[in-house]
């Protein structure tokens, strides 16, 4: 039964990683196919690197730095060193995030184009803030030693919840992108969107997978049986039945 667990949960990641492979090669391929690759000089290619870099950043980087705590490894010996990981992978999240912004508000600046109008933008820059917002909370309170141990227990549901909150606006906001980049693409001397042609079917097929690599992390972080057990549940004589943060 142990065994079936920790099998179940590692093809779980195998398949995890998989699916986050698949998300930012689908959009690299996406953006280099049917959009005229990349560049960094203000134009629509430019643009390009947005998408790719918002869904390795806030979604598969984000996704994958959040279950660092679900790993049977971390549960026993010194927790520091996975507090760093997951803050280092994190803050890599957060640098492809900011370099992804850039090139999209660079786009718009360099061609005039309005920033913050859609909902897409709306959800996005509100998954970014609060992105910020808990980096600095879980660095300055879980990270840092000065933190007493009431305080880090007050706040540690909060730390999870808004950890779950931000990866499913991140998820919402890449969808509602991928819509709005094939209703602005699509149209004119292109194949209408509602016709499906082959790159609308490539991009949806993308955003599906976005949606499934989502729905497996939040599946991973809430699924009670691998969550970390608190102190003093682990003893010698006991396996490694849970995982969690």
């Amino acid at each position: 039964m142990i065994r079936m667990a920790s099998g179940w949960f590692y093809l779980s990641c195998l398949l995890l990683g998989s699916l986050g492979s698949m998300c930012i090669l689908f959009t690299i391929y996406w953006m280099q196919y049917w959009r005229g690759g990349f560049a960094w000089n203000g134009s629509i290619y430019m643009f390009n690197w947005h998408p790719v870099l918002m869904v390795a950043g806030m979604v598969v980087f984000y996704g994958g730095a959040s279950l660092v705590y679900r790993l049977p490894q971390s549960w026993v010996g010194p927790k520091l060193p996975w507090k760093l990981l997951h803050a280092a992978l994190h803050l890599m999240a957060f640098i492809l995030t900011v370099v992804g912004l850039v090139a999209v508000f660079t786009f718009h600046n360099h061609g005039k184009i309005a920033n913050l109008y859609s909902l897409h933008s709306w959800l996005g820059i509100t998954a970014v803030f609060l992105f910020a917002c808990q980096w600095c909370l879980g660095f300055a309170v879980f990270l840092l030693p000065w933190a007493s141990m009431w305080l880090r227990s007050l706040l540690k549901p909060i730390h999870v919840f808004f950890g779950a909150a931000i990866l499913s606006l991140s998820i919402a906001s890449v969808i509602s992108g991928i819509n709005e980049k094939l209703f602005f693409s699509l149209k004119n001397t292109t194949r209408p969107y509602n016709s499906l042609p082959s790159e609308a079917v490539f991009a949806n097929s993308t955003g599906m997978l976005v949606v499934a690599f989502g729905l497996l992390v939040l599946y991973i972080l809430l699924a009670s049986s691998w969550k970390r057990p608190e102190p003093g549940i682990l003893t010698d004589k006991q396996p490694l039945l849970h995982d969690g943060e």
